[in-house]
């Protein structure tokens, strides 16, 4: 599938997603409710695709400071 099949797709579907160029490679990072995916088309024609799913935990303002101790190491 090439990058233009997969937007296209996406737009008909009427997912959100932003592109960004990251290493050697046009990512587009979609977000849909509990999941977050990264999908990366290489110029070589290789597709990689990653896949973070939520623990549906909310958290509450007391999180933030575990997020600062974990980005401080």
């Amino acid at each position: 599938m090439s990058i233009f099949q997969f937007l296209n797709l996406l737009d008909e579907k009427r997912i959100i997603y932003r592109l960004e160029r990251v290493r050697d490679s046009l990512m587009v990072e979609i977000a849909v409710p509990g999941e977050r995916w990264e999908v990366e088309f290489f110029e070589d024609g290789r597709i990689e695709t990653e896949r973070f799913v939520t623990t549906a935990e909310i958290l509450g303002e007391e999180s933030l400071a575990e997020l600062f101790e974990k980005l401080g190491e």
